[in-house]
């Protein structure tokens, strides 16, 4: 009875949405567009957002308010995320080797590149310098006392710790980062990620279970960080790099599976193989998921059609979520599986994966 009435929701929300307030049209205003109105509505609604500034939910969001100021031009952007930096002298969060208390750093190490000013640089580059050189020694399992938030155990720390690792490599040529990024992102991948789906468990607790339909559990967004976070590696490293092909690999893998799970109106859903038990879209997953396509079919990487259509059918379906005054629905609630989400629910990094998306979507021809 539950899931019927949900269905009957979903359905409802859908129609409400007939009358989109943004245009579906892929030119470069109507994307700008879009795009100013999501940040400048999150900007407005900051300050009732529960997550600590330094959170790593607000850590996507800044990623992706720097990424989109540096493309636009949007200089509130910029201020939103240089006033926050400013307010907490550019330090990162509490545990020094969690990779969700990192992610802030990659915004910093961002803002770093546009004004030079390296107090904005120094504490990242302190704390992750000092994680590389003393590696934690702890077992890379969800289910260790240490291990769980030391080690990179849960898919989602794909797109939280590495991109950081790989800029301050590319700041510094100190390899010390790039071998640590090396070491630990194989250990997640041998541990999560799925050779014959082609996707990754959120941690290995979740391994072993499986969705009403009988398929493996794979999370909406948790392959949407990792897919994410790939391309912000790509970009980064240098083509020689000896692992550089070991990241391309695996994000073209991915991107063929994911093409896979989006559905006849463009989205994904809170779970990838089983989107009928969660049947509306799931928008902190589709918009990395548009990013990374959008990303790989501007680089010239992925070359089939299929690609470009996937990504562009994508980004028309996210904009058909973003209410009136700016706000985008369906983002799913922090979690580490999935769940029901539903047109009124919104969160900070949602926004920073649709600022991303949008990115593409105003690079693509």
């Amino acid at each position: 009875m539950k899931k019927i009435l949900f269905l009957l929701l979903a359905v409802i929300c859908c129609g409400l949405h007939a009358q989109q307030p943004f245009s579906s049209g892929m030119n470069k205003e109507d994307i700008a567009k879009v795009c100013n109105a999501v940040a400048e509505w999150q900007i407005n609604h900051q300050s009732e957002v529960k997550h600590h500034p330094l959170d790593w939910t607000n850590g996507a969001l800044y990623r992706g308010m720097t990424e989109w100021g540096k493309v636009s031009g949007n200089k509130f952007c910029y201020d939103f995320v240089y006033a926050i930096g400013e307010k907490y002298n550019w330090n990162m969060w509490d545990n020094v080797y969690h990779a969700d208390d990192i992610c802030v750093g990659q915004a910093f190490i961002e803002m770093y590149r546009k004004l030079n000013d390296k107090r904005m640089l120094q504490p990242v580059l302190e704390r992750a310098y000092y994680v590389a050189s003393h590696p934690s020694k702890a077992p890379l399992q969800k289910t260790d006392a240490i291990g769980t938030s030391e080690r990179w155990s849960w898919s989602d720390a794909l797109f939280m710790a590495p991109p950081v690792y790989a800029a301050l490599y590319t700041i510094t040529g100190d390899r010390i980062y790039l071998d640590y990024l090396d070491t630990e992102y194989k250990a997640c991948v041998d541990s999560l990620y799925d050779k014959e789906e082609h996707l990754f468990y959120r941690d290995n607790k979740r391994i072993s279970l499986r969705e009403k339909n009988g398929s493996k559990q794979f999370w909406g967004r948790g392959n949407g960080w990792v897919f994410a976070g790939i391309p912000l590696l790509l970009q980064t490293l240098p083509k020689d790099h000896p692992t550089y092909d070991y990241y391309l690999n695996i994000y073209k893998e991915m991107a063929s599976a994911i093409v896979q799970c989006q559905d006849k109106n463009g989205s994904w859903h809170a779970s990838m193989l089983d989107p009928d038990s969660y049947p509306s879209p799931e928008n902190s997953a589709s918009g990395f998921f548009v990013y990374g396509l959008g990303w790989g079919v501007n680089q010239g990487i992925l070359k089939d059609r299929k690609y470009k259509k996937a990504a562009r059918k994508g980004w028309k379906a996210l904009k058909s979520y973003v209410h009136e005054d700016g706000m985008l629905g369906y983002v799913q609630p922090v979690s580490a599986a999935p769940e029901q989400v539903t047109q009124n629910m919104t969160e900070v990094y949602g926004v920073g994966a649709f600022l991303m998306a949008g990115i593409e979507m105003l690079k693509m021809k």
